[in-house]
Order: structure tokens, then C-alpha cells, then sequence
């Protein structure tokens, strides 16, 4: 299989650049030698080829990671802690690699991918710490001859399937966890963005893990290779992120087995704009939610509802901040707004367009598709909740703008949808910010503040943006077993 990079712009990743899997310590291809190609969207050429894995490699993987368990899950929490922490480092010190591997097969600006860099590697270096803090319990006993226990325990292997909109930090935030408590990864990437998972595993044997116990599956056989994951017996957790409707066949399939899950899957993000709100602020942080990697992200605002009285304000700074974005390849420099990741993304977003507009929309700004997969960032006035746009994730830089006129209509508004993972407000009433904070029916909520991810917080979602949590000392019970101790006879 070529090793060798298409794209000459991958050249100054050096060893980071990987086109094999990484198995059992060992980069390897697959057993048919099957490979696919992975492609730049700002260009369309092709930048690498890369080992597609089938059914049986990913049966011998699991086997491997299962073999691993043992001798890993009885590291002392103080070894596996640095262990992560000689991965975070290697993954800053490689910071430029990683963020030009990154923009080159997902398309997201340079200074974005940096910043998921930094990103990413926080997860690593929270978990490294989260290691040492996984305790348990001393429970009153119910009689006095007993004593009794609680304590955690490593999960076993654990199977991660990530999104390609954050191809380094989704990895880190759900691995993190599981290598601090015991857990041997299989991670599998999107067929789009392979080379950054490569890339973060390469580190990872740099910085010593053994042998089984970090794993990439890089695969266009999706399908197959998922089920292998979810119907395994030996995988003890599945890990995804992605569209709901993968994550409830993927609920489906882990079913055979009672395999625990965890499932971080789509939004409908609201961002209502109150009547008392520093609109200048609001501004900023809707574009700064809206705009981030071209729309592309599960938490990017989907709904604009903005009070009638600040109206016209919000919407004449909006869209001369929105019509001043610079929109092109993110290698270069100044650029704001990449390309979609795929012909498919690109046609999703002309769908919620044109059916916005058959029902009364009007584009203010942008509204075009322009040459290969890019759009330019659009603004749309006079939305309604009947619009596609209202109703689906757009996952583009399209947004819809909605009047509102009371706090009961826009909660209600809000919440008129099967999706929780993120929804934001502005607003300088503190007694109504605790109100429509705990009236809105999502998993996160933004107050004053478009940019909500962090290591430290939990990130999830309810309804049917999913189940569990990922990051801050939560994230790590999902990828521990607890274990109740009764000793008897003690008197």
C-alpha cells in the first residue's frame, strides 16, 4: 500500500503521518490489503491512502485490547496517570503538525485547529489527574458484624467511534477517561479524517502505552465494523458521537450484549436574544457559536430568536459582522470560514435553504453556494418554526433568524424539539437568567456566552441528544464499574 502522502503539504508532518492502522503495537495493513483514500475538501485532492480494515482485523483487534486489559487495569493510578501525562505532552509539543494535518482533511481554518489542539489535550491532561481520584465508599453497615465497601473498577475494553468536525478532541475526551481508569481503546475514526487519529496514536506510543492498549481501526467499512464493536462480547463500552439516528442503530446492536454506552449525538441549538441584553455581546457570541468550523459543530446555534424590541439592532450588526467573514482554504492565512466536508454536507444545506425561502424567508446576507464545497455564511430573516431549518440541524453557515415577543413563547419555541445537547441565552436579569436557565430543556446551557466547552464541565445532552456525559470529574464514571464489598464476621 503507498505510504506516501498525495498531498505535498502533508510532507512537514514527518513521523506523524500515518497511513497504516495501529493494532497491537503495530501499524499495520489491512489483512486484504484494502485501502482508501482520504481527501482535502478545500481542494478535493486526494492527501493520503490509508489501510481499510474489515471484520476480521477488528475481531483480532479487540482480542489484542482484551489481552492487554489485565496487566493494564493493574497499573497503579499514579503510573497510568503519567503515561497521559507524557501524551499531553507530546501532543503540544506537536501542535503545529497535528492542527495542519487537521485542516488539511477536515477543512477547518488553521487557527481553529490549533485551538482543538489545545483543546483536545486538556482532556488528557484533566484525566491524567482524574486517575488518581477515582474513590469509592465506606457505607455505614446495617448490622455490626459487617463492614461495607464500595469501590471502582476498570470497565474492560472500550470502543470509541468519533466524528470528523473534531477529529483530535473528540478522540482525547472520551479516551482520556478510559485510559485513566484501566481501559485498553479501539478508536475508530470517520473515513474522512484518519490522519489526525493516526497521528495522536503515534504519540501515544511515543509516550509508552504498551502494546493493545491504544487501538485505531481506520475503515470505510463502517457498517461491519461497527457492528463487530457493538455485538462483541469483549468490548465491555461503546463510545459515540455523532447523528442520532446512527447512535439509536448503534443502541440497537448493543443490545445483543447489554453493552453499556454512552451516545453524544445531534442538537437544535437555541440562542434567544432577551430585550435587556447587551446586544454587542450577543453579537459576538453568535458568531462566534454559529460560525465556528463552518457551522459544522453539534453545538453551533440552529435558532435565532430575538426579542422584537432589539430586533432590528441585533439583526443590523449581525449581518455586517457575518458579511465581513472570509471565507476559503483554511491553510491560508486570514481565512474564517472553510469549505463542508462533503458534497452530501454542501447539499443539506442548500435543502434547508430553498425550503426556507419557499416559505417566506429572506436571505440579508449571503444565500450562495460558492466554487467546490464552500457557502457563503447566510443570515435569514423572517423565519418561522415550520421551516426545515427550524426543525433539523443545518450544519452549515446558515442562520435563521426568528421575533419573538414574550419569555413564555421563546421557552416554549426553544424547547419545541426531540434534541437536547446545547441551547444559549443573553440576557442582564439575573433573576430571569436562573428562570429560563432551568426552563430550557437541554443538557447545557450558555448564559451570556457562545462558547461553552471546556474540559472541566460536562458535556451531554438529554432526549434524544443522547445519554451520559464526556469531560470533568463526571466523565470518568462512565468508564468505571462500581463494586460493593460485604465483609461479614467481624466483631
Amino acid at each position: 500500500m503507498n505510504t506516501i502522502p498525495a498531498s505535498e503539504e502533508l510532507l512537514g508532518a514527518g513521523p506523524l503521518l500515518r497511513t497504516r492502522a495501529y493494532l497491537n503495537g503495530t501499524w499495520t495493513d489491512a489483512a486484504d490489503g484494502a485501502a482508501f483514500d482520504v481527501f482535502n475538501p478545500a481542494t478535493g485532492e486526494v492527501v493520503a491512502t490509508v489501510a481499510d480494515l474489515g471484520r476480521d482485523d477488528v475481531r483480532r483487534a479487540i482480542g489484542a485490547a482484551h489481552d492487554a486489559w489485565p496487566a493494564f487495569r493493574d497499573c497503579t493510578a499514579k503510573d497510568r496517570a503519567s503515561l497521559l501525562k507524557r501524551w499531553n505532552a507530546l501532543i503540544l509539543e506537536h501542535k503545529e503538525e497535528l492542527a495542519r494535518i487537521m485542516t488539511l482533511e477536515c477543512g477547518k481554518v488553521l487557527t481553529e485547529s490549533r485551538g482543538e489542539v489545545d483543546y483536545g489535550a486538556a482532556f488528557i491532561e484533566w484525566f491524567a489527574e482524574e486517575a488518581r481520584r477515582t474513590y469509592g465508599d465506606v457505607i455505614p453497615a446495617n448490622t455490626k458484624d459487617k463492614r461495607i465497601v464500595v469501590i471502582r473498577q476498570s470497565i474492560g475494553v472500550v470502543a470509541t467511534i468519533t466524528p470528523w468536525n473534531f477529529p483530535l478532541a473528540m478522540i482525547t475526551r472520551k479516551v482520556g477517561p478510559a485510559l485513566a481508569a484501566g481501559s485498553p481503546v479501539l478508536i475508530k475514526p470517520p473515513t474522512e479524517t484518519p490522519l489526525t487519529a493516526l497521528a495522536v496514536a503515534y504519540l501515544a506510543e511515543q509516550a509508552g502505552f504498551p502494546p493493545g492498549v491504544v487501538n485505531v481501526i481506520t475503515t470505510s467499512r463502517n457498517a461491519e465494523v461497527g457492528l463487530e464493536l457493538c455485538e462483541n462480547p469483549l468490548v465491555r463500552k461503546l463510545s459515540f458521537t455523532g447523528s442520532t439516528a446512527t447512535g439509536k442503530l448503534l443502541m440497537r446492536q448493543c443490545a445483543s450484549n447489554l453493552k453499556k454506552i454512552s451516545l453524544e449525538l445531534g442538537g437544535n441549538a437555541p440562542f434567544i436574544v432577551f430585550e435587556d441584553a447587551d446586544v454587542d455581546a450577543a453579537v459576538k457570541g453568535a458568531m462566534a457559536s454559529k460560525f465556528r468550523n463552518s457551522g459544522q459543530t453539534c453545538v453551533c446555534v440552529n435558532r435565532l430568536y430575538v426579542h422584537d424590541r432589539v430586533y432590528d439592532e441585533f439583526i443590523d450588526k449581525f449581518s455586517k459582522a457575518v458579511s465581513a467573514l472570509r471565507v476559503g482554504n483554511g491553510l491560508d492565512e486570514g481565512t474564517q470560514v472553510g469549505p463542508l466536508i462533503s458534497e452530501k454536507g454542501l447539499a443539506k444545506v442548500k435543502r434547508h435553504l430553498d425550503d426556507a425561502l419557499a416559505k417566506g424567508a429572506k436571505v440579508l446576507v449571503g444565500g450562495q453556494a460558492l466554487e467546490g464545497l464552500y457557502f457563503r455564511p447566510t443570515v435569514l430573516t423572517d423565519a418561522t418554526a415550520d421551516m426545515l431549518i427550524a426543525q433539523d440541524e443545518v450544519f452549515g453557515p446558515v442562520a435563521p433568524v426568528f421575533r419573538f415577543r414574550d419569555e413564555r413563547e421563546v421557552i416554549e419555541l426553544a424547547n419545541a424539539t426531540p434534541y437536547g445537547l446545547a441551547s444559549y441565552f443573553y440576557s442582564r436579569d439575573i433573576a430571569r437568567c436562573w428562570r429560563v436557565a432551568e426552563a430550557l430543556d437541554y443538557g447545557m446551557v450558555g448564559i451570556n456566552d457562545g462558547m461553552i466547552s471546556t474540559e472541566v464541565a460536562p458535556f451531554g445532552g438529554i432526549k434524544e441528544s443522547g445519554i451520559g456525559r464526556e469531560g470533568s470529574k463526571y466523565g470518568i464514571d462512565y468508564f468505571t464499574e462500581l463494586k460493593y464489598l460485604c465483609f461479614g464476621g467481624i466483631s
